[in-house]
């Protein structure tokens, strides 16, 4: 075998000594997060091969296998491979390139001392106990119990589930103490990929043709469509579906491959009729793994220009002549919309850009952080957010004037990393942005927090408060989509809330009385919109209402003498109830 000694780029060189640095002081999970096209598989090489024991290279799809152990194989070394779909099932040599579906079903053969496993996609892996990646790493730790363990991957957020890893070595907190990962060790952007010409540059443009509308269906809380609904949608679209691919026709007369991300399966069959058929392939979950492997050969091979793909091309799959990427599908996330750009991203000869082209209104900037929530409306951007209790610069959804003001935000807990514990465990800052009061100690709680984090005590139920209100004669509950405010004698503030319809139900603050001022500041000081700040109001003239957050239900008890009186608000809102639409 020929041996290619490769020169590792900066970045590739500074993460694989992140690693080593890493695991010297700690055996804590950790993982390394790099775009699509950066080169994974290189960094994977170096670590096996400056590698002193037996390593496991672990991922769930054969083709990253087999990628992976040619780059290490390349340097002149010799390495097992144990994947099923690569029919061989080998762990004499010390480090294994491994499918975790085959290795999972053969865990008695894992039966002697490994120092370390890598997980290439690692944003697979779950905590789920039974899961196949964790099995593996149960069975390895009978002969280790010191084992490290290293994942890499493009996309560390994945909705519905968070982030991979709890700390990042920047020094802010982004996933759970029980996240897969412990600590990411190194990061790169894509925006640093494209200025340094590590990765072709995306040309972005807007179809001056009808675009598809997902925004009126509702996404499940892994930020995904039901198949059903989509095709419900896309069925009144076929006269657009139709204008879109002449357009994508017009468009690739240029260019040398065009992948096309289709939403159902029986949308990428209606696409697949509009192009032309000696010219393109469709792959999807169910294609023969046999006329798949084919397929993408003969892609690869530049026999055929059009290859059209639902939800299976996203990772993993390496074309570096792709120059046109079409979607015609709702993404998830920032990261899953980064993943299908990147597979156009990887540098080719002669390929001077790639042209990306979104059909169905997906605003996401190709450019933009992952924020880590699923984006609460579409004019929404990631905004740089301080914290009042340290100071540190939080990423979170928001909102913008034009002159990039910012006027509103949707963060909840600061990311910010304070200290390190008697235990040398992080401790996070514990400034809310929005947050559940306990009713027992005053402790300010998450919005979806159950249990007091400081008492102990159960926290009353939202649903419930709504639900007890409702069920009485004499209560109000009001459904606020806003609220106003008038000085109506020398420091006395008339705050009303409004609903929908127009109703409305006021009540009344004293400034020049201590406890009313105190009352006011417990429930507006830590809601403003921007909330770069406490607020403190001195005086009625310093009060600002637009810029305070509205409480989402405001419930009211009828009293014989005067009327409606306000006897609980309840901000920040996650049940079961409508919300008022306060856009």
């Amino acid at each position: 075998m020929r041996c290619v000694i490769y020169t590792l780029r900066p970045y590739q060189k500074e993460a694989v000594e992140n690693t080593i640095s890493h695991f010297r002081k700690s055996s804590t999970p950790a993982v390394i997060v790099l775009p699509t096209g950066a080169g994974k598989s290189l960094v994977i090489a170096e670590l096996a091969r400056v590698a002193k024991r037996k390593i496991l290279v672990l991922t769930h799809v054969k083709e990253l296998v087999e990628q992976n152990a040619q780059k290490y194989e390349s340097y002149g070394l010799k390495a097992s491979i144990f994947s099923a779909g690569l029919n061989k099932k080998e762990l004499d040599q010390q480090v294994t390139f491994a499918s975790v579906q085959s290795l999972a079903r053969n865990l008695e053969l894992l039966n002697t001392f490994y120092s370390l496993v890598i997980i290439d996609e690692c944003h697979r892996v779950s905590g789920e106990e039974d899961s196949q990646y964790m099995q593996v790493m149960k069975r390895l730790r009978e002969f280790n119990a010191d084992l490290k363990l290293l994942g890499l991957t493009a996309t560390p957020y994945r909705l519905g589930l968070g982030w991979i890893y709890r700390e990042h070595y920047h020094g802010f907190i982004r996933g759970e103490k029980d996240s897969p990962f412990n600590k990411c060790i190194y990061e790169l952007p894509l925006r640093y990929m494209i200025s340094n010409e590590y990765l072709t540059p995306p040309k972005k443009i807007d179809p001056a043709i009808e675009n598809y509308d997902f925004g009126a269906l509702k996404a499940d809380s892994f930020g995904r469509y039901s198949e059903s609904d989509m095709n419900s949608l896309l069925s009144t679209h076929t006269r657009a579906t139709k204008s879109i691919i002449e357009h994508v026709l017009n468009e690739a007369e240029s260019r040398q491959g065009v992948m096309i991300f289709a939403a159902t399966v029986l949308h990428a069959k209606e696409i697949v009729r509009y192009l032309p058929s000696a010219e393109t392939e469709l792959v999807i979950g169910d294609t023969d793994n046999k006329l798949r492997d084919n397929i993408i050969t003969r892609f690869k091979n530049k026999e055929i220009k059009f290859l059209v793909n639902v939800s299976v091309l996203t990772t993993g799959f390496d074309a570096p002549h792709v120059d046109f990427i079409a979607i015609l599908r709702p993404t998830e996330s920032v990261s899953l919309y980064q993943q299908i750009v990147g597979r156009g991203l990887r540098l080719d000869k002669g390929k001077k850009d790639c042209l990306v082209i979104d059909y169905a209104g997906n605003a996401f900037d190709l450019f933009h952080p992952e924020v880590g929530t699923v984006k609460p409306n579409p004019d929404s951007e990631p905004v740089q957010v301080l914290c009042p209790g340290c100071g540190f610069a939080n990423t979170f959804w928001g909102k913008l004037d034009e002159q990039g003001k910012l006027l509103e935000h949707y963060g909840r807990r600061c990311q910010g990393v304070l200290e390190n514990d008697a235990e040398g465990e992080t401790v996070q800052c514990d400034y809310r942005f929005r947050f559940k009061e306990c009713d027992h100690c005053g402790a300010e709680n998450d919005i979806a927090a159950r249990q007091c984090l400081s008492c102990g005590e159960v926290m009353a139920d939202p649903d419930d408060k709504l639900r007890d209100a409702l069920n009485l004669k004499n209560a109000l509950v009001l459904r606020c989509c806003g609220m106003a405010a008038e000085v109506i004698k020398s420091e006395v503030l008339k705050v009303t809330y409004f609903d929908e319809d127009g109703a409305d139900v006021s009540e009344v603050y004293d400034f020049s009385n201590k406890g009313s001022r105190f009352y006011f500041h417990k429930n507006f000081a830590k809601r403003l919109k921007t909330a770069e700040q406490v607020g403190k109001w001195n005086s009625v003239n310093e009060v600002d209402i637009t810029t305070l957050n509205a409480p989402d239900f405001v419930i009211a008890k009828q009293h014989k003498k005067y009327g409606w009186q306000i006897i609980d608000k309840i901000f920040d809102y996650q049940g079961g109830f409508r919300v008022a639409d306060k856009s």
